[in-house]
């Protein structure tokens, strides 16, 4: 079975981000998809700094070599060719993700997670309403 897991801290709830619903929403499926596609629990955790809202997806399968990483942001990409098109591959879901992303000016990168998987994050402007200031 596979577990999904959000965390925000209290002191982190209540910010905004401008945008696309179905598009953010189909970025961040396509995140825990794969995030469960190579591994058996995602994990994401948003926080907040300096106006920027940090959208991370962690996964507990093998990782994502460093060497591999900017390969997967291309259209078709697949970490392991071998893979049929039923069975995985990260096919064009993170080449859209990270276009769909930049489009709402943020951006989209791969890491490692503190489990030792991959860990992608997705950074997209805070919203702050016209006369608020940054803390």
């Amino acid at each position: 079975s596979h577990a999904v897991g959000l965390t925000i801290a209290p002191s982190q709830a209540g910010f905004e981000c401008l945008g696309d619903r179905v598009a953010l929403r189909r970025v961040l499926f396509n995140l825990i998809d794969n995030a469960l596609r190579y591994g058996t629990a995602a994990h994401l955790t948003v926080s907040e700094q300096d106006g920027i809202v940090m959208i991370h997806v962690d996964d507990d399968g093998p990782g994502i070599p460093e060497a591999h990483r900017s390969d997967l942001m291309q259209p078709f990409s697949r970490l392991e060719p071998s893979r049929s098109r039923e069975t995985g591959g990260a096919g064009l879901g993170l080449a859209i993700a990270q276009t769909l992303v930049a489009a709402h000016d943020g951006t989209l990168s791969i890491g490692d997670a503190p489990t030792g998987g991959a860990r992608v994050t997705v950074d997209l402007p805070r919203f702050l309403p016209s006369g608020h200031r940054q803390g």
